[in-house]
């Protein structure tokens, strides 16, 4: 990561809840979904770190709990 990269991006996130980083000025691809947070790739890449405590997609996740 270049400390002068000076693109913007935004958190993306799926029906999986699956996260993503993608370019803010570039469209959201189908089945994404903004969540609100904008910013340098290191600050998206944080907030993704915080939130993205469990890599399993939604559907495993539910699957799972299901059989508990």
């Amino acid at each position: 990561m270049d400390d002068q990269d000076t693109a913007r991006y935004q958190v993306l996130r799926n029906d999986e809840d699956q996260y993503s980083l993608w370019p803010a000025d570039l469209e959201v691809p189908a089945g994404w979904q903004p969540v609100g947070k904008e910013g340098t790739e290191a600050e998206c890449s944080a907030h993704v770190d915080e939130v993205w405590t469990d890599m399993r997609p939604r559907s495993l996740r539910e699957r799972m709990s299901g059989q508990a």
